[in-house]
Parts: C-alpha cells; sequence; structure tokens
C-alpha cells in the first residue's frame, strides 16, 4: 500500500506557484565543477560494472562523460573496492578526463573514510550508514534515541573530518525503502522520517563545521519522492539551510515506464525551482541515463531565457495561493469523469482513417472482422475526438465521441456523442447535450465577459489549455481560482505540443525526426506535476508529431505513474551497478514478458541486498540477488525463499503469485 494517500501529498514547500525561478541553494565545490547556486543543473550518472574490474569502470565511465555526465558515482562496498578508486582515477586522468568521482557507500564506514581520500565526493546513505534495518518496532524513549544519535555521532564524525580535510564533498542520500529502524519507529515510512533521517546527519556536519553538503530524498513511489523533496526544503529554510538538492526517482525501471516515472518526479519538482543536479535511474545502460536528464533540464534553461526575453505576463491569480496546493474535488459528470472516478483519457483521432475500424487498434480497440466487434482491455481510451470528420463505422459502444459542438448538432443520432464548445458557443447554444457538455477554457478565460456569463450546470467538463511559457503554474493556478469561486465542475487537462519543441540542442542526442522521447518527458511532467497534486479528471495530449498508439500509452504511463490509475503491472526495479549479481535489463525484461498482464500489481527486481527489501518495499512481490545465481523471493518485505537458483526463480515467484490467487492467464 503507498505510504501517502494523494489527498495528503499536498503540502510542503513550493518556490513558485506562478512563475518558475529555482530555489537559491549555496555553492558547493565538487571537484573542478561546482553545484548549487547559480550553477547550471549538473547532470550525474552510476558504473553499472563490478568496481573491481579497473578498465571495465575507466571505459564505462568515459563513455558516460562524452553522453554528458559531470559527475560519475562508482559503488564501494568495501574497502578494496574504495581502494580501487584511485586506480579508476589515475587511469582517467592519465586519458585526459577530470571528471569528478563520487563514492557510494552502504553500511561501511571503514570504506567511506578509504574513499573519502581519493575521490571527489562520497555518498552516505543515513538509513544505513551507522545504522540498521531489521524492520524491528522499537519504542524509543526521548533519552534512549538521544542514546542513539550520540552513538551515531561517534561513528559519522570521523567521515566528516577526512572530508574536511581532504576538500571532500559529500551527499546525504535519504532513500525512502532504507529508512532505520530507529526513524521507522519514531516517524514512520512517511517523508517526514526520511527528510528527519537526512537531517540528523546534516545536524553533525554542521556542529563539527562542515558543509560542503548535498542532499537527495529519493523513493520509487514519485509522489513520496515529490512531498519528500518539497518538506526537506521547507525543513531546511526553518533551520537556515539551503544546501544544494540531487534529485532522482529510485528504481523508475526502463524503457518508456522508466522515462515518464522519472520525469513525473524530477520534472514536478524542476517546475518548482528545486534541484540542482539530476540522476535518471534506468534499467539500461548508464549512458543511455544522462540524455534522458539533459532533455528534462535543459527545458529550464531554455524556459528562464525565454522569460526573459519576452514580455512579461503574469498569470492570472483570483485566490491567493499558499505553499499548499489543495486537492480539487470535483464533481462527477455523467457516473462517467470526475468525483471518486479514476482520470480518463481523450486521444484526437481526426487525422486517421475514418473508414477503417481497425485503427482504433492504436486507441485500445481491437477489432474483430469476423464476430463484427471490438475487444477492450485495461488500456483503451475513454474518449476519441472527432472534430468535424465523421466515421463510416460503428464505433465501440463504450468509447466516447467528442465533436465540435456545430457537427455534433448535425448528427442524427447522438448516442455516445458530445459536444465541445467554446465558451461564447456555449453561451448562445438553443440545443444541449442532456449528459456532458464540454467546453475549451482556459486560466485568462475566467476574466472574461463571456466566463461571467456562463450558466454552470452538472453536466459541465471543463478542457483546460493554456499557452504560458510556464503553462504547468498556469494550469495549477486555474485550480485554485475555480475553488475560491466556488466552481467544482471535472476539469481535463489539455497540453498541446509543437513540433519544434522536439528540435534544438538536443538533436545529436535524441533524434528530432522521432521526438517520442522528450513527449515522454514532457507531457509527463506537466500532468504529473498537477495530478500529484490531486488536480485533474482526466488528460488529452496533443502532439501531432506522435503516433496516436504512442500517444495512448503515455497518457496511461502518466496515470500510472501519478498513482491516480492503475492499468498495468509496475516494476519497481533498480539500475545496475558494481553490486549487481546478475543481468538486470535481461531479467527485467524477463519478468516482464511473464507477468505484464498482471494489472495492479508491483514488482520489484533489485539486483543485490543493498536496493533490496527496503527499496522495494512499496512492491507486492520482490525478486532480489542474493549471491551468484542465488535469488532471494519475497512477499512484501517478508521473505518467502531464500537462495533460488536463478533458473527457477522466476518460476518459483509465479507460484507464488498463483498461491496468493492472484495471478491470471494471459489472453493468447
Amino acid at each position: 500500500m503507498d505510504s501517502l494517500k494523494s489527498s495528503e501529498l499536498a503540502g510542503g514547500y513550493c518556490n513558485s506557484k506562478t512563475s518558475y525561478s529555482r530555489f537559491l541553494t549555496r555553492e558547493v565545490q565538487i571537484g573542478d565543477i561546482p553545484m548549487g547556486g547559480n550553477q547550471p543543473i549538473r547532470i550525474q550518472s552510476m558504473t553499472t560494472v563490478d568496481t573491481m574490474d579497473t578498465m571495465g569502470s575507466v571505459e564505462q565511465t568515459i563513455k558516460m562523460v562524452d553522453a554528458g555526465c559531470e559527475y560519475v558515482r562508482i559503488t564501494a562496498p568495501s574497502i578494496k573496492e574504495a581502494e580501487n578508486l584511485a586506480i579508476i582515477k589515475k587511469e582517467l586522468r592519465y586519458r585526459g578526463y577530470q571528471v569528478p568521482l563520487v563514492a557510494d557507500i552502504h553500511f561501511t564506514p571503514n570504506a567511506a573514510e578509504v574513499a573519502a581520500r581519493i575521490v571527489e565526493k562520497v555518498r552516505v546513505n543515513p538509513g544505513n550508514y551507522a545504522d540498521k534495518k531489521k524492520f524491528d518496532q522499537i519504542d524509543y524513549t526521548d533519552a534512549a534515541y538521544q542514546a542513539e544519535l550520540d552513538r551515531i555521532y561517534k561513528k559519522f564524525a570521523p567521515l566528516v573530518g577526512i572530508c574536511k580535510e581532504y576538500g571532500t564533498a559529500m551527499r546525504i542520500g535519504t532513500n525512502h525503502g532504507s529508512l532505520s529502524d530507529r526513524i521507522m519507529s519514531r516517524y514512520g515510512d512517511t517523508p517526514e522520517g526520511m527528510v528527519e533521517s537526512a537531517l540528523e546527519f546534516i545536524r553533525i556536519c554542521e556542529d563539527l563545521n562542515y558543509y560542503n553538503l548535498v542532499v537527495s530524498m529519493k523513493s520509487s513511489n514519485p509522489q513520496v519522492m515529490v512531498q519528500a523533496y518539497r518538506l526537506l526544503v521547507e525543513k531546511m529554510v526553518a533551520e537556515n539551510m539551503n544546501y544544494p538538492l540531487h534529485l532522482g526517482v529510485t528504481e523508475a525501471g526502463d524503457g518508456e515506464d522508466g522515462r515518464i516515472k522519472s520525469a513525473v518526479g524530477i520534472g514536478t519538482l524542476l517546475e518548482d525551482g528545486l534541484g540542482d543536479t539530476v540522476r535518471v535511474s534506468l534499467t539500461e545502460e548508464p549512458e543511455k541515463e544522462a540524455p534522458v536528464a539533459i532533455a528534462l533540464v535543459n527545458r529550464y534553461s531554455n524556459r528562464k531565457a525565454a522569460l526573459v526575453s519576452e514580455p512579461k505576463r503574469e498569470i492570472l491569480q483570483l485566490a491567493t495561493v499558499s505553499k499548499e496546493t489543495k486537492r480539487y474535488e470535483s464533481s462527477e459528470v455523467n457516473a462517467f469523469i470526475g468525483g471518486s472516478l479514476v482520470p480518463r483519457i481523450v486521444v484526437d483521432i481526426t487525422q486517421k482513417n475514418l473508414k477503417d475500424p481497425f485503427i482504433l487498434t492504436e486507441v485500445g480497440y481491437k477489432y474483430d472482422a469476423v464476430l463484427d466487434k471490438y475487444h477492450m482491455g485495461d488500456q483503451s481510451v475513454d474518449f476519441v475526438y472527432l472534430g468535424d470528420q465523421l466515421p463510416s463505422f460503428t464505433m465501440p459502444g463504450n468509447l466516447k465521441q467528442l465533436y465540435n459542438y456545430k457537427t455534433w448538432l448535425g448528427l442524427s443520432n447522438k448516442a455516445n456523442m458530445h459536444p465541445i464548445y467554446s465558451l461564447e458557443e456555449f453561451n448562445e447554444a438553443k440545443e444541449k447535450d442532456a449528459a456532458m457538455n464540454l467546453i475549451h477554457i482556459s486560466n485568462d478565460d475566467l476574466q472574461s465577459e463571456a466566463f461571467a456569463q456562463l450558466a454552470i450546470d452538472k453536466t459541465l467538463v471543463f478542457i483546460l489549455e493554456t499557452d504560458h511559457l510556464h503553462g504547468m503554474a498556469d494550469q495549477r493556478q486555474f485550480f485554485a481560482n475555480l475553488q475560491e469561486i466556488g466552481i467544482d465542475n471535472p476539469v481535463i487537462l489539455k497540453r498541446s505540443y509543437a513540433v519544434e519543441e522536439f528540435s534544438g540542442p538536443l538533436g545529436d542526442i535524441m533524434d528530432p525526426e522521432e521526438p517520442i522521447s522528450k513527449i515522454q518527458l514532457y507531457a509527463a511532467t506537466d500532468f504529473g506535476a498537477l495530478l500529484i497534486d490531486g488536480l485533474g479528471s482526466g488528460i488529452w495530449l496533443d502532439s501531432p508529431a506522435t503516433p496516436t498508439d504512442k500517444i495512448a500509452s503515455v497518457s496511461f504511463g502518466i496515470l500510472q505513474a501519478t498513482r491516480s490509475r492503475i492499468s498495468k503491472t509496475e516494476y519497481i526495479s533498480c539500475p545496475s551497478c558494481g553490486r549487481t549479481l546478475f543481468d538486470l535489463q535481461e531479467t527485467t525484461q524477463m519478468i516482464r514478458s511473464r507477468t505484464n498482464h498482471l494489472k495492479g500489481l508491483k514488482i520489484g527486481i533489485m539486483g543485490c541486498i543493498v536496493n533490496g527489501p527496503g527499496e522495494m518495499a512499496d512492491a507486492d512481490y520482490g525478486y532480489v540477488g542474493a549471491g551468484p545465481d542465488k535469488i532471494t523471493l519475497y512477499r512484501g518485505k517478508q521473505v518467502v525463499k531464500k537462495n533460488v537458483s536463478s533458473a527457477n526463480a522466476l518460476d518459483e515467484l509465479i507460484e507464488i503469485i498463483k498461491s496468493d490467487g492472484l495471478w491470471v492467464e494471459m489472453e493468447g
């Protein structure tokens, strides 16, 4: 079960509700590349080969740097790997690569103390650096809790002293899934616990006069991750701190799902002006992560420049918006949209051959010509927009058709067909649909005479559009304005992306002729940032450059990543690293191929025990590397089978799912 319901996710820090500006952090020196302050948002990633494979680590680091990484992280699970970082660094410098290296530390303070003398930055996880996680619930007295903090101080202080002496930076990297038993016992499995876990270590650093710090709040659940970062900044400001923020969604997975999930979490925070460095975690080769991070980050570099160059345009504010975004509780229309119903999806099919029923396969309706009927699934869209086009075949009975008002007026049979109006058209209309009427609207329209004349009724659904450069903030303000006015009609979020948005400085990395990767990132950010805060009863992604089936797929992916509509199996899959005990990419694809029809299940696929039971605590089932050719299988947080041969592990996992009554056979 998710740690937080979406209704609880509205609070926390938000730098600006109506304009784009970055939260100003302190500048931290990491080798020759500073982070924070007015520096650009930095790009980084992590190697996946064994750290003891010196040449493999060097070659992979070079690929990552050439792909755009400005920092490279390498795991150091023990002293021997930490010591080998010196050899890796020497070879990189010999080849002319000055990239700052970051040692990734879990469990082993002695390895951290070695690495801090070698590399430019160390990452420690406060959940397991000097603490433990056995899923024990402990009732601490205040004195006992303080005694634990004193113990951690003594264990952590030597590393701080070494970092001060050698000029080494440090990231205090909290992970949602690896909070210590101590934190869990006092704060629970919450963003508050994540934040306090980091602040405890930051306070120790400050007590020792060490400030060369970066902080992160990572989770595989973008809702939890966004809330934790916002709360962290709020708490830091209260304690007069402003350390740079490292953004990332852990275990995002691969392919489209991994990119969308990453963009929902990272993009939402970038929209709020938070973030000084980005790492996109994909279960793919690490050099493929950098272009995704660059695409996310460059959008804000370009936005800042464009905001400076264009005439200032204020976002209409009828309501005063505090740091808390209030969830928009809409009424329900036609027992189909709004209220407690899952968000709906609209797809434009006006450019399709509307004489051919097989075109509906692209939006989830598979036509059977022999039986003359349609098969729908969990990813069948809810509305298709036909504009002024009329199909020559019979549409599926559960697919609602949207027409421009004047064309809808001329239809003889209006069953399952609904009109879309401009404000003026609706005000002047002599005939309206008894069930559902949709109106194009923008935040600016709330000041118009046409809106003032609008007769609000329970059939109305708004289609919210924006042409503001900072469009997410404009649309977010619209919901606050509606709440101020006292209107609760459902709102479909619509965003339109022109072909030119997918070209530009990334043309050498992401082919502008194939803009699918960018539409995944842009749409996931723009829609996801609103859906995460409970704003919106539906989405309409308009992108003429994107194939229709991809628009449908991305739309469902965004709703899945925001946990607002579950339509497929979710894989919480870590990126490979030097600790990984099997081929993660191959294994993830193998597991996906046999389980991706299990709607609503979350399956964690972890390469080692470090990212094991804790990081996948949000999952229903887990597949975790326990040693060479050995897999441990989990049900939630509980071990079900240990040391299963990798050849049999997937079959064993499926048997566990079957024994729980959650298995369904895949349709042929």
